[in-house]
């Protein structure tokens, strides 16, 4: 639109006119979607109100003009449903919160940029989705059976089209957008996965303070102060704040098979949901998780990428003594194995001999001997055996180093607490 060239006399009430007023401002892509319905002979109407959008975070409150909004609602097969044309062709991208996988996960940005693409979420919504980002003026508008006052539409999560396109819940249906950290600093948010989405579902987040820019605190990234894990068909997200303040928690998805995952390309995120976690109150120091390779911990990871089912440990955290052994079953072969352990304030190298690794049979052990107590972090790296022809078992096309051998990939992540 913004390419073409319009006559000065176009009628504004042609198709041409029409699309010369929205690109001089004095026509509306709602005002249009109207007219195109009347033309069809469908019941549409324009239904202004306020919305949770660009520059809108979680615990923000809505008065004034700021965050106004314009959409639609057309009668189809006997019920209303909700349009919003811009939301679904375009959208803002705020760089800056975007992760990448493959790397650090750091922000890649900080530029904002408008990206045309298609979501069919924002077409023909449904009022109880539609109500989580929208809130018309007028109640009855929000076409639910108990309508919300504009103070509730502010407690609810901030989520995003793809937490629905997903399948997605909240374990807890009483969650609001502003999540009060404990005395302990602690605060969770454990997203629901439908079976299906159980095996593709890649999870991402990024912890910084809420009022600023800022995702560092005393040097150390607030990245560390986030535990992710999967339990079950759960995405947990477990933060611990380091410090008295409000943070904004946003968590990204993305759905990805174990073959692309495997080539090593980077992969892109997008926000799935956001929110202001709040500690009021500190009463113990906290310390930053062991700077392993970011993402989720424990071992569900491994399961989907490599097929590797835990036989001694299934979750995240162990509690151990000064020897430790970590047990899998390989589903199918795999060629190497790495493992480094890690530890706050202590020289990786001095940690290399504390690990080490044997497979007999389909049975991987990696046995740690610890060498002083405290928390460790251990990650676990792998590769796939490939076949003669050069060819990967799963036939996934996983990336190849030079000596034509398949990516040694991150596969899995604990955390160890010892003692005597």
């Amino acid at each position: 639109l913004n390419l073409m060239e319009f006559d000065q006399e176009l009628d504004p009430n042609t198709p041409m006119g029409i699309l010369r007023g929205i690109k001089f401002g004095t026509e509306s892509y709602h005002v249009l979607f109207k007219r195109l319905c009347s033309y069809a002979g469908l019941h549409c109407v324009v239904i202004k109100g306020y919305s949770k959008s660009a520059g809108y975070q979680p615990g923000m409150r809505f008065d004034g003009g700021r965050f106004r909004n314009t959409w639609n609602a057309v009668y189809l097969g006997g019920s209303w449903r909700f349009v919003q044309c811009n939301w679904g062709a375009r959208h803002l991208v705020n760089a800056r919160d975007v992760p990448q996988a493959g790397g650090s996960g750091r922000s890649i940005g900080h530029s904002e940029s408008l990206r045309y693409e298609y979501d069919d979420h924002y077409f023909m919504t449904d009022p109880e989705e539609f109500i989580f980002e929208f809130f018309p003026s007028q109640c009855e508008w929000q076409l639910l059976k108990r309508p919300l006052s504009r103070q509730q539409f502010e407690e609810l999560p901030f989520v995003r089209s793809l937490f629905f396109h997903y399948k997605l819940s909240f374990a807890d249906p009483g969650l609001q957008a502003i999540v009060p950290a404990d005395q302990t600093g602690a605060a969770t948010v454990a997203v629901n996965m439908s079976p299906d989405c159980t095996r593709s579902l890649i999870f991402h987040y990024n912890l910084r303070f809420y009022d600023t820019d800022q995702a560092e605190y005393n040097r150390v990234s607030l990245k560390r102060f986030v535990m992710q894990s999967t339990v079950g068909h759960s995405a947990v997200f477990r933060v611990h704040t380091p410090c008295r303040g409000d943070f904004l928690l946003d968590i990204f998805a993305n759905a990805v098979s174990p073959g692309d995952y495997l080539t090593g390309q980077p992969m892109k995120f997008k926000s799935i949901c956001k929110f202001k976690v709040v500690c009021a109150e500190l009463n113990v120091i906290m310390v930053p998780l062991p700077e392993c390779s970011s993402g989720e911990w424990g071992p569900a990871k491994a399961f989907r990428l490599f097929g590797m089912i835990p036989l001694s440990h299934e979750d995240a955290i162990i509690n151990a003594g000064p020897e430790l052994d970590i047990r899998f079953r390989m589903a199918k072969p795999l060629a190497e194995f790495v493992a480094t352990l890690r530890k706050n304030y202590i020289d990786q190298r001095k940690l290399e001999r504390c690990v080490s690794t044997s497979v007999r049979g389909d049975v991987v052990t990696f046995h740690l001997l610890f060498p002083d107590e405290g928390q460790y972090g251990l990650d676990i790296y792998t590769r796939e055996q490939r076949t003669n022809s050069g060819s990967s078992t799963s036939n996934n096309h996983a990336g190849v180093d030079h000596a034509d051998r398949a990516l040694l990939t991150h596969c899995c992540k604990y955390l160890i607490n010892t003692k005597p």
